[in-house]
């Protein structure tokens, strides 16, 4: 039984060219698609600065949310940058639709 973290040559899997590009691919697209469910936050806070409020939980548990996803890709051995880029937009739209729930 191994007890140390360390990664043998003879342990290591090679991942074949094809699998690469389209895990990057597959990447992009993720941010893409996590970027504009942030974004699809502005009706919302249009909507709580028009003086009609939406319910502050949804936004506050995606912000805390996204935070989780950013740390964990931050504190990971290498940064994982799809993780963190696609999930920092959360961090700011659900933190200024739940400010604008109160401000109306």
């Amino acid at each position: 039984m191994r007890v140390d973290n360390k990664v043998d040559d003879k342990d290591k899997i090679e991942v074949s060219t094809k699998r690469i590009k389209y895990l990057k691919l597959m990447s992009k697209f993720a941010v893409l698609t996590c970027t504009l469910m942030y974004i699809s936050y502005i009706p919302q806070i249009i909507s709580n600065l028009s003086g009609n409020p939406v319910s502050p939980l949804q936004p506050a548990v995606a912000m805390v949310n996204a935070t989780l996803w950013v740390g964990y890709g931050w504190c990971k051995t290498y940064k994982d940058w799809p993780v963190i880029i696609s999930n920092f937009p959360g961090i700011i739209f659900g933190l200024v639709t739940l400010v604008t729930v109160y401000i109306h």
